[in-house]
């Protein structure tokens, strides 16, 4: 008997969270996979530096993966590339600038080995049984594709990140007539964008923020100091364009920012007047009203160069009275707080900032509700999976999907994980694959689980005391001690008295316990570290974490 055809679609990330952009799409015993993308953490992530999904799934499978499909440049779609391909070696498939900023990530993590090929926008290629049409989108970045993947079973229409922009800064406009036309001949399953789903209406085009940049430049009296993502390219185009009108040099400062000018400009994505761009140290040697400085830090983020400006603690530059600091970008959900304080701390300092969204200074390079309505209506899906945004944009999503006239059961609220299945027969969730979030702490790959982030949790609510005790290793009686050690819980010389109980409680804790009998070294370290939560508990209502120390003397 001839095994069924089945084809699959399994999101890894971006679904119910925003970033970490990662699905694989099986057809039979082939997977191609969409995109590899990070997260930045939570406010309640302490420590950690970025998150990207649990491969898990794609490692068990790695000989089944045909290549990695790179809809554009944005952190949230590539920035897992280099944690993914030290497991696994696939081909990447994106356009120029994709590829360009994918190749510097590469060589930095030292994976010189990766096969990349820059597509075009109106490409076709062949991957296994999956053949691949690659179709211009417009968003925030040059270079933005969709993608159809034509199988044996139907075809999936993938939109990637999009907006409906007639005027864009550069690249062609949304190629509407090759949607359109893939929905005349007809489309198994739609993924749709819902990063802007709440918002109704049309997203407004780039072009009008170039034209309030360019009014805030004319205006500035002195340094401009432009904040921005520094993917965001076409924005960074416009910053550039208005500062060699007015007579500014541009100096790039922050990491990523000087990385992707370097390579934008280099691949022909920005257009840089001769001279124009300039070292930092020599921006400091010229009068403000001759300076524009393109920086990281939109989002408050504390290592990035913006926020050690507004702290003061910038190696180089500083704010003074009359700069203009920009922030042309939209605080991320979790990042406003930060925001603000950097906000006001600039406001200190003496600059004139620009923020507000009434000020115009950015627009979203996602689809808002109509634009949404008309992805719709052109694919006219069979079956419809709305991806790119957390639960409630995903659900607001599929309502106007049925409002649209597609049957609710063939609407798919999906989480990451599960498998969506096709099959002659229809479509349904089938099981669950392994999928989550991995952790990056500096050189740290997955070696922080739940329990580490709730000690780290636990320490930065109620700190920590240890205990330290010198015993007979032999009748486990005190030999010295106990010693208290106390950090982020109570003020030592305020709470000798409670520290003095502590030490007392240690003492009779270890005692009884030898009375009863019980002399092993982990039973009495969690008999003090109970008997000490509960004494602190009552007298403070707060629960450090305990930790007691035994030093075994013979």
């Amino acid at each position: 008997m001839t095994k069924e055809s089945k084809l699959q679609i399994i999101p890894l990330g971006g679904l119910g969270e925003i970033g970490k952009n990662t699905t694989a799409i099986r057809y039979n015993d082939q997977i191609v996979l969409i995109d590899a993308g990070l997260a930045f953490p939570d406010d309640d992530m302490l420590g950690v530096d970025l998150v990207i999904p649990d491969y898990t799934y794609l490692v068990e499978n790695k000989d089944l993966i045909l290549g990695i499909l790179i809809t554009h440049g944005h952190e949230d779609h590539i920035g897992g590339l280099p944690y993914l391909l030290r497991h696994l070696n696939v081909p990447i498939y994106g356009t120029r600038l994709a590829i360009g900023l994918i190749q510097y990530k590469l060589t930095e993590a030292k994976l010189g080995q990766v096969t990349t090929q820059v597509i075009q926008p109106g490409d076709t290629i062949k991957l296994g049984s999956f053949t691949i049409d690659f179709i211009n989108g417009s968003h925030s970045i040059p270079g933005s594709v969709g993608l159809a993947l034509h199988t044996p079973l139907g075809t999936i229409v993938h939109t990637g990140d999009f907006k409906l922009d007639h005027t864009p800064v550069s690249g062609g406009v949304l190629d509407l007539h090759k949607f359109s036309e893939l929905g005349v001949n007809g489309v198994l399953c739609l993924m749709s964008d819902s990063t802007n789903v709440e918002r109704p209406g049309f997203t407004k085009s780039e072009r009008l923020v170039g034209e309030n940049i360019d009014k805030a430049f004319e205006d500035a009296e002195g340094r401009v100091i432009f904040a921005s993502f520094a993917s965001n390219v076409n924005r960074l185009q416009q910053a550039i364009s208005s500062a060699f009108k007015y007579q500014r040099k541009v100096a790039t400062v922050g990491r990523s920012m000087i990385n992707v000018v370097n390579i934008a400009a280099e691949l022909g994505y920005l257009d840089i007047p001769e001279d124009t761009l300039i070292e930092v140290e020599e921006a400091m040697r010229l009068p403000g009203n001759e300076v524009c400085i393109l920086t990281t830090g939109s989002q408050g983020e504390p290592m990035a160069a913006l926020t050690r400006m507004a702290m003061h603690n910038h190696r180089q530059l500083s704010i003074y009275p009359g700069d203009t600091v920009i922030l042309s970008a939209s605080p991320i959900p979790g990042n406003e707080k930060a925001v603000s304080r950097n906000i006001d701390l600039l406001f200190k300092l003496g600059a004139k900032v620009i923020y507000e969204s009434i000020s115009g200074m950015h627009v979203s390079g996602h689809a808002s509700q109509e634009e949404l309505k008309l992805m719709l209506t052109m694919v006219k899906p069979k079956y419809f999976i709305p991806v790119h945004g957390e639960y409630r944009m995903l659900m607001k999503h599929a309502e106007l999907a049925v409002q649209l006239g597609i049957p609710r059961e063939n609407v798919f609220v999906a989480e990451i994980g599960n498998v969506i299945e096709f099959t002659r027969q229809g479509a349904k969730f089938v099981n669950n694959v392994v999928a989550g979030r991995i952790f990056i702490d500096g050189l740290g790959v997955g070696d922080i689980g739940s329990s580490v982030m709730k000690d780290r949790t636990l320490l930065s609510q109620d700190g920590i005391l240890i205990i330290i005790l010198a015993i007979n290793s032999l009748t486990r009686a005190i030999l010295a001690g106990p010693d208290v050690i106390t950090r982020g819980f109570v003020y030592v010389r305020e709470a000798n008295l409670m520290l003095e109980e502590v030490k007392e409680i240690a003492r009779q804790t270890i005692a009884r316990s030898l009375q009863n009998g019980i002399n092993e070294t982990p039973i009495l370290q969690n008999r003090l570290r109970d008997a000490v939560s509960k004494h602190l508990y009552d007298k403070t209502k707060r629960r450090p974490m305990i930790i007691p120390i035994f030093q075994e003397v013979e």
